[in-house]
């Protein structure tokens, strides 16, 4: 049984045409009223969107989380309100009162979209391009999850197959993350995935002749996307005919995304805005939004004028969801009946919960044995995938270096990819070279849901991927960053690779967690944590980055308390301690080393290992206080970074020793001793906080 809607030709009434320029001038009173925003775009772009929510899409307004729905990703995020109007229309639970409370405090239609704000938004956009990888993103994870489920249905019979629609601007495609995205949608030959260009000429500093002369679609076609164009309608106007023509055309591609470039008319039919770069960004003006009401036949007196026979007629939508969630439960529970073994995997995974025993599966490494955290997490990843088969990931290019590979047997390619390892279901991805669309697509895979998402790189190339890392902590999605080489300790690769401020960097990012592990033990702790703290429940998951070493370091027994994210690793001996030294990642044994010189000398010396600050602070005072105890005022911080981090650490009598410059080209160990992270240096600092402490 088919569980996507039969194609027909498209019926399109007055009704409709109504309910379309109804959605204009809600767009330009919107704006017009809270005196900001963009309504042009809203306005050209009313046709298309009204097209996909009503014509097109399988969705059920009364449950936007149904998992068989069609996705829609509103890339160009400043115009917010082609989002709004279509879920107002629809019944997502929107209604005038919000579109009237549009940008303002507490209302449900923010500036820009935000998931988990309002029902029926897909994903926060706001960056230009960051929808365009989100809606990749999601386009694979539907692939994986089919492949976790159905892997044997024939195309477009499965309850798991569905569509991901995104809707881009000019400003969308000329981020080169967009590029990075489509070229990898291209060679992931994702069917599933339409791209939707809004082609209206316009950008905030006017015709795009400013800035862009390339062929857009013959760029898409070298990406190897199946491109279709369409064109206005005599008026200018956008031409629904047309463009549902061309999305049926998309949805017959199998073989290939489809891009369809839609030529438009900002602001249209506005008299004297259309056309401009003002209606992109700011209001009409009271005359102006007067005079496209009479253009379009509505009172220019009255402000969102809605009329009863389009709210009725729109909200039939709801009727439309009922009847095809119908259709598909009846799919759904077919393959339940003939697949209780998957369904039962299926609900287990929706469900947020892990296999029974799985934290078994992970290794406990030896003390004494110097291992790179690298190495720890690639065994521990491993360890994983044999038993949690929604975990999947990989790197940007580094896997030999980020020792993200979890099953050499299996890449996630395509059909026809020539590679023995190919599979279409395949549990590594190679990313390719394109750190920042590898965040952004790990953002649409986990809003995708069903699945639980890794990538790699080395943590000096986080700054490529900064913005979606952001929009990661901005949404809680439980991402995981695996982020490699990360200190001087890397050695002859040299300050370009030498990540010095990255770290406080990444741990300014409100709601992102940083973990640098000590050890091998201290990572497979980490990735316990991570794991367990992953939750469906939104506001509640958090991204993680993992910043790990590419050079040995020594192995401690392990300690429960490290996913804490700070905890007493060697306690001070022949006394309270005097001194305590906090210190994270490779730098722990350089503390270790300091504490043995110190406590030969007489002072008792405690070691905190604190892999997560950010862990850390959610302890209870009374934990923290054990681990850092106020009487105990000497305390050096240890880090081969910017000490930004340290200084609520260690209080007025503490030191840092940090790295408050750039890296060099030398061996990782000819650094450490050159920039002062050696046991002698840490004792003696620690000395000097002693005195200081004394005072």
């Amino acid at each position: 049984m088919s569980t996507q809607p039969t194609t027909t030709d498209l019926e399109w009434t007055e009704l409709d045409q109504r309910a379309v320029d109804t959605a204009r001038v809600l767009a330009a009173d919107a704006v017009q009223k809270v005196g900001n925003g963009h309504p042009g775009t809203a306005m050209s772009l009313a046709p298309a969107a009204y097209t996909l929510f009503q014509k097109v899409m399988r969705h059920d307004p009364a449950d936007a989380d149904w998992v068989g729905r069609d996705r829609f990703v509103l890339s160009a995020g400043h115009s917010s309100l082609t989002l709004y109007t279509q879920l107002y229309l629809a019944g997502f639970g929107l209604e005038l009162d919000d579109l009237k409370a549009f940008r303002t405090w507490g209302s449900k239609t923010p500036g820009h979209p935000e998931y988990g704000h309002t029902t029926g938004v897909e994903t926060t956009t706001g960056p230009l391009g960051q929808g365009v990888a989100n809606a990749v993103g999601m386009a694979m994870a539907a692939r994986y999850e089919r492949g976790l489920f159905d892997p044997e249905a024939a195309e477009g019979e499965s309850p798991f197959d569905h569509y991901i629609y995104c809707v881009a601007g000019d400003g969308c495609l000329q981020e080169g993350i967009s590029a990075e995205a489509s070229s990898m949608a291209g060679h992931q030959k994702l069917g599933n995935l339409v791209l939707l260009w809004d082609d209206n000429h316009i950008s905030i500093e006017g015709d795009t002749e400013t800035a862009v002369s390339e062929d857009t679609c013959k760029r898409y076609e070298s990406y190897g996307w199946h491109v279709q164009r369409v064109a206005p309608k005599p008026d200018g106007d956008l031409d629904p005919h047309a463009l549902h023509d061309a999305i049926e055309a998309a949805r017959k591609v199998t073989d290939k995304p489809s891009f369809i470039a839609m030529r438009s008319i900002i602001a249209w039919p506005a008299p004297n805005a259309q056309n401009t770069e003002a209606a992109h960004g700011s209001a009409l003006g009271d005359d102006e939004v007067a005079a496209t009401k009479r253009v379009l036949g509505f009172d220019p007196e009255q402000t969102f004028e809605v009329s009863d026979e389009v709210i009725g007629h729109t909200r039939k939508a709801l009727e439309r969801g009922q009847a095809a969630r119908a259709v598909w439960e009846k799919s759904y529970q077919q393959w339940r009946d003939n697949n209780p073994e998957r369904a039962a995997e299926y609900d287990r995974i929706a469900a947020g919960e892990l296999p029974k025993g799985w934290q078994d599966s992970i290794p406990v490494f030896e003390p004494g044995k110097g291992v790179a955290t690298r190495a720890a997490s690639g065994k521990v990843l491993q360890a994983l995938g044999a038993v949690v088969p929604e975990l999947w990931g990989g790197s940007a290019d580094l896997a030999g270096s980020n020792n993200t590979t979890i099953d050499k047997t299996s890449s996630f390619l395509p059909a026809g990819n020539p590679l023995p390892e190919a599979d279409p279901y395949g549990r590594t991805i190679h990313f390719g070279i394109r750190e920042h669309a590898m965040a952004a697509e790990m953002n649409g895979i986990a809003l995708h849901g069903n699945t639980r998402v890794y990538g790699g790189t080395f943590l000096v190339f986080s700054d490529y991927m900064r913005n979606a890392v952001r929009l990661s902590a901005l949404m809680h999605l439980p991402v995981t960053y695996v982020w490699t080489h990360d200190s001087i300790g890397l050695g002859e690769d040299g300050p370009t690779h030498q990540p010095v401020e990255h770290l406080a960097a990444l741990r300014a990012i409100p709601g992102l967690n940083v973990v640098r592990p000590a050890d091998a033990n201290e990572t497979a702790i980490a990735w316990r944590e991570i794991l367990t703290r992953w939750t469906k429940e939104f506001g509640k998951g958090a991204p993680h980055g993992l910043a790990l070493t590419r050079q040995g370091v020594p192995t401690y027994e392990p300690n429960e308390d490290a996913a804490k994210g700070g905890y007493v690793l060697f306690e001070a001996e022949g006394g309270d301690a005097q001194v305590v030294l906090i210190a994270t990642g490779s730098e722990v044994h350089v503390a270790v080393g300091a504490r043995e010189r110190l406590q030969a000398d007489g002072v008792p010396t405690r070691v905190v290992s604190m892999p997560s600050v950010e862990w850390f602070e959610e302890q209870d005072q009374g934990y923290r206080d054990s681990v850092l105890p106020p009487s105990v005022t000497a305390r050096v911080a240890v880090e081969a970074g910017i000490g930004l981090t340290w200084h609520k650490y260690v209080g007025d009598a503490g030191r840092i020793v940090s790295l408050e410059h750039f890296g060099a080209s030398a061996d990782g160990k000819v650094l450490f001793e050159e920039f002062g992270f050696t046991a002698e240096n840490v004792a003696a600092v620690a000395r000097e906080s002693l005195a200081s402490a004394q005072r």
